[in-house]
């Protein structure tokens, strides 16, 4: 695989920081998560999520799972004055670190940069945060929702004079894992063309910011905040969603005025193009509100595969609107494993959420099932750190394991 022998530790929590070290794991690195003995990451504890549990058979949950997948797992009590020795030899043999914890917090426990690049100067050190390192709220806690309120997110996704709406739940936290990998990746390449380790930084804010890139320049250079989607008043009427016969929706995706004649052509209804107030995209934005209501009752005389059928016959952009439980029969999805049927270890064969990168000749796979707490702790200090059984026996009495 294409980081098999890169070796990282991972010492994050939650999502933002396992999730990019999972990434990398899927790559085939040697991904160590660092627990505390006991309790472990605290997304183990986490028995809601909007109102569903997570909690699978056997007191497993699916949110460390899927975070936590390809990982090796070591205990280590890190508030041990001996633990420095563990952390030291581990650092020694690791080619990246990772965490989310606040930096304040890490320089306490001696996980920072300064204290861990002088037993590996090599080493590439990833911190994933809210709100960037530098700045006001530098060390202020976040989470997800708070991220995402801040980059502006909340209010994009909000109709006129509505409530602040919550669109993708985590994406600010997959944003930040996303671009928190990108980083690190960069760095391996930098470190064999340099020789250098350095630090890498990645924010739930600035990677917020950057997903919605297309949006802020618009407002930017407008001063003016880009309206929410209404779907009866949309700009475009032809990129926007329907309600079809059978009481499914579709997504038209008709961007500029050449998608305009086929979608007429596609709907039987070419005079369409010849009525006045359709005839350019701002006499169709003009009167929208009436197209609209238009494209609704010809939607409705049809299913849905009804439609996607015409449309795919006539090259005119458009896709079923799923739920998320609709992904796990989706063909397209199941052709490209986006959704994957993954024998589960102790769980047996379940659905998971598959890998959305494939290389032709390194495939992706599911390796290892998320580690328990501390699950290979002795294997690691024996093959990485150079300890023998005697060492791992009197460390574990010292409660330093």
């Amino acid at each position: 695989m294409i980081l098999e022998g890169i070796r990282v530790l991972d010492w994050t929590v939650y999502q933002a920081g396992p999730f990019a070290a999972a990434l990398l794991a899927d790559l085939g690195a040697d991904v160590i998560h660092l627990e505390e003995p006991g309790r472990g990451d605290l997304l183990r504890g986490v028995k809601t999520s909007f109102g569903v549990s997570p909690v699978l058979p056997q007191g497993r949950n699916i949110h460390v799972e899927e975070h936590n997948r390809n990982k090796r797992g070591l205990a280590l009590n890190l508030k041990h004055p001996k633990s420095k020795e563990v952390v030291a030899r581990l650092i020694a043999e690791t080619d990246i670190f990772m965490t989310n914890y606040r930096l304040q917090a890490a320089k306490r426990f001696g996980m920072d940069y300064e204290t861990l690049s002088q037993h590996n100067p090599r080493l590439i050190y990833a911190h994933s945060s809210g709100f960037g390192v530098k700045g006001p709220d530098a060390d202020s806690p976040s989470l997800d929702f708070v991220a995402q309120a801040r980059a502006g997110s909340l209010l994009a996704l909000t109709p006129p004079d509505a409530e602040p709406t919550l669109g993708i739940p985590n994406v600010g936290d997959r944003s930040c894992s996303i671009f928190t990998a990108f980083g690190v990746l960069a760095a391996l390449i930098g470190r064999d063309r340099l020789g250098i380790g350095q630090e890498v930084f990645a924010s739930q804010l600035g990677s917020m910011i950057c997903l919605q890139g297309y949006t802020i320049s618009l407002a930017l250079l407008s001063g003016k905040d880009v309206p929410s989607h209404v779907r009866t008043e949309a700009p475009n009427p032809i990129w926007n969603s329907y309600k079809c016969k059978d009481g499914q929706w579709i997504a038209l995706g008709g961007f500029a005025a050449v998608n305009w004649p086929p979608f007429c052509k596609a709907i039987n209804m070419p005079e369409l193009q010849a009525d006045e107030r359709f005839k350019s995209m701002e006499m169709r934005q003009e009167n929208r509100k009436e197209l609209i209501a238009i494209i609704d009752d010809i939607m409705a005389t049809k299913t849905r595969d009804e439609w996607l059928e015409i449309f795919r016959n006539n090259d005119v952009v458009a896709s079923r609107v799923n739920r998320l439980v609709d992904l796990a029969s989706d063909p397209q999805v199941l052709a490209n494993d986006y959704i994957t049927e993954w024998d589960h270890p102790t769980l047996g064969p379940m659905k998971f959420v598959g890998f959305p990168v494939e290389y032709s000749k390194t495939p992706l796979k599911f390796r290892m099932a998320a580690p328990e707490v501390g699950q290979h702790t002795e294997e690691i200090l024996l093959e990485v750190c150079g300890y023998d059984w005697d060492d791992i026996n009197k460390l574990r009495d010292e409660g330093v394991i």
